[in-house]
């Protein structure tokens, strides 16, 4: 399989390079990127035997590619995959998928007559062994019915102040922090309760990155993760327009609830869940490793599990049990546990929270959702039924 990377920076070089070692026959032939970050995390003996291009035209141009890895800015996606669908060759897309509304529809548009599976979206978490476990729990009913849910990610403030010092910062460039950061999670809790967000309302704002706060600015832990493309010096410059501390209510087309927070300045790294249900309850923390559940009448355990044991993935054992996945559906067609058409439902869910914390008000997802169905509805192949990339 020829691989092209495009926008190869710190997260594309790691995984590409993972692949490489996981998936059989995954060949690293070329990348475009005008200034690559990441090729420090691939083999020097494959970087030396990789054509680089200063742009993804260019290397579709000068290559025959089975699949095309994007770990661009945000901002870049929807174009660079209009081009790798228009070239006929299979993409991977970091996620979010696209960062606006419009940019959705549009995909959609150009998916029409396609395979689902020609773009495969990089939301990992749906791999990862603690999700995996979660998900077959509530499959099996050990929960019953999923009623309400209530769950968190929050970073340090090393990796608070990376997304306030990088291209991240801005809107324009990433969506926005919830897009950009939180649809994994967003993904996760719909795919449980199998529903789509019918309402939802949010709050938030910066609160620390600021100007008020840049005394703090001294502290080297402020710059211990760096900055690249359109990175600026301070946290706390104040041209950020992303937020550093959210709250968020959904309210699911099929009656179950979701509350959801996120910071960006925690002392202690989480990303926590509990999940109530009609005949139990699941707790747990993908960064902490832990997952546990209980009857809800008689309070007896009948899980619990530890997941503190991968030191290869850097999301929770996520990305070696993708690249088992993706071996599995490279060779034979298997499906994949998630779609473009999830990374694009959570990417709107994200985007109209926001909308709700920018206007002060509920948003109702009705419409959205109905020209989304009006566009997936139309003739899109099941995943797993494309052409395979060719081995070797």
């Amino acid at each position: 399989m020829k691989v092209g990377l495009c926008g190869l920076g710190d997260r594309l070089g790691y995984l590409a390079e993972l692949f490489r070692n996981e998936i059989p026959g995954f060949d690293l032939v070329a990348y475009a990127d005008p200034a690559p970050t990441g090729l420090r995390r691939i083999g020097a003996d494959r970087v030396r035997r990789m054509t680089g291009y200063a742009s993804l035209e260019r290397m579709l141009d000068g290559e025959t590619l089975d699949l095309v890895m994007i770990g661009s800015p945000n901002r870049f996606h929807r174009r660079q995959l209009s081009l790798v669908l228009a070239a006929g060759v299979r993409a991977f897309c970091e996620k979010p998928v696209v960062t606006s509304e419009e940019q959705t529809f549009d995909l959609l548009e150009q998916l029409r007559g396609r395979d689902a599976d020609c773009v495969i979206v990089g939301l990992v978490l749906r791999y990862a062994p603690l999700y995996v476990d979660l998900a077959n729990l509530v499959e099996s009913r050990v929960l019953g019915d999923i009623l309400s849910m209530e769950a968190s990610e929050h970073i340090e403030p090393a990796h608070g102040a990376f997304f306030f010092r990088d291209w991240r910062r801005k809107t324009s460039l990433s969506g926005g922090y919830l897009l950009e950061k939180c649809c994994h999670d967003l993904d996760l809790y719909a795919a449980l309760v199998k529903s789509r967000a019918r309402r939802v309302a949010s709050f938030g704002d910066r609160s620390i990155f600021t100007e008020r706060y840049r005394h703090l600015d001294r502290e080297p832990v402020y710059r211990r993760r760096a900055s690249r493309w359109r990175g600026t010096d301070s946290p706390f410059s104040g041209d950020a327009d992303i937020v550093d501390r959210q709250v968020a209510l959904i309210e699911y087309e099929n009656g179950a609830k979701l509350c959801f927070h996120t910071s960006l300045h925690a002392p202690d790294e989480s990303r926590r869940f509990c999940i109530v249900g009609s005949e139990g309850m699941a707790e747990g923390d993908f960064a902490r490793g832990y997952l546990k559940a209980h009857r809800a009448v008689s309070g007896d355990r009948v899980f619990e599990a530890d997941y503190r044991d991968d030191e290869v993935s850097m999301h929770y054992g996520a990305e070696r049990r993708m690249a088992a996945d993706l071996t599995r559906h490279f060779e034979s067609g298997a499906p994949l546990p998630v779609s473009v058409l999830d990374g694009l439902k959570a990417g709107l869910t994200a985007l109209k929270i926001d909308e709700s914390r920018v206007l002060g008000q509920i948003v109702d997802l009705k419409d959205v959702w109905a020209r989304f169905d009006a566009l997936a509805e139309r003739p899109i192949a099941a995943p797993g039924n494309g052409r395979r990339p060719r081995r070797g």
